[in-house]
């Protein structure tokens, strides 16, 4: 990293609640200088109004990734630290419901802006000698879910371009990092209706009646999940990616990310199925 008598930098994605907002809080609180983007303009300007800078930043629009990553590094001299991505969503739907408008919605967001981005930062580190790069991947990156599909696929396929740039970068200085949550306090839920509602005909589905119990969990409020934890875990991960002179490779949140890391280890694959089927 940086010399510790210079203020660090971080640029993270999706910082209008949840994770991302946690983050950046978290990471000023510990003298980081925090760029904490998001994709809409109020939510940058209420940001600003806490002391951030926060250039908008749409992980979907190329251009708007290359205008943030100028501004940032206009800010900062040229230079940057850190980069968290965390910007994405759900679209929760059965597997055979789901169009390709739908996937390559989600696949825009979750996994192809996180690589442009990086793509885009890695010639500053490389220029500077080190880097952090850390991308939110999911308990869902390990092991699936029933309706959960499109999520899964973008991150199990961030899990694998994680791996492979971590191998390619290797003698660079700079040092890839997978954050792992499981059941984390967010808006994640209520913010997938809109992409279920566009994309997902559950009426005209062979499994119609197999939504009522998702369109339960969907649309109606619910006290916390038994493991469920706060962003502020989550934040407390991302430090260590940032910070220790020895980053690791993956960073397993919650309980249940323990526990999938350990199935997949472990256990054959038929049973994992069926506990999987029980969820």
């Amino acid at each position: 990293m940086a010399d510790g008598s210079v203020t660090r930098t971080v640029l993270i994605t999706g910082c209008s609640s949840g994770i991302g907002l946690a983050a950046a809080r978290g990471l000023k609180a510990r003298g980081w200088r925090v760029f904490a983007t998001c994709r809409h303009e109020d939510d940058c300007a209420r940001l600003r109004a806490e002391g951030f800078d926060s250039p908008r930043l749409d992980v979907d629009d190329p251009a708007s990734i290359a205008a943030a990553l100028d501004q940032v590094l206009r800010a900062t001299g040229g230079t940057l630290d850190a980069l968290y991505s965390n910007a994405a969503f759900a679209c929760p739907g059965a597997v055979e419901d789901l169009p390709r408008a739908a996937m390559r919605e989600i696949f825009e967001t979750n996994l192809f802006g996180a690589l442009d981005l990086t793509n885009r930062v890695i010639p500053v580190m490389r220029a500077q000698g080190h880097g952090r790069i850390v991308w939110c991947s999911s308990v869902l990156g390990l092991v699936t879910q029933r309706w959960r599909g499109a999520y899964v696929a973008t991150k199990f396929a961030m899990e694998g371009l994680a791996d492979t740039l971590r191998l390619e970068l290797r003698g660079t200085g700079i040092h890839v990092s997978l954050i792992e949550p499981g059941p984390i306090t967010s808006r994640i839920r209520e913010n997938s209706i809109p992409h279920f509602e566009r994309h997902i005909d559950w009426k005209a589905s062979a499994q119609r009646s197999r939504y009522e119990k998702l369109l339960h969990r969907l649309y109606e409020s619910r006290s916390p999940d038994r493991f469920e934890l706060p962003p502020e875990a989550v934040t407390r991960r991302i430090a260590h990616a940032l910070e220790s002179p020895h980053p690791r490779r993956r960073y397993p949140v919650t309980v249940p990310t323990h526990l999938a890391w350990a199935m997949r280890r472990f256990l054959p694959a038929a049973t994992v199925d069926r506990i999987l089927y029980r969820l």
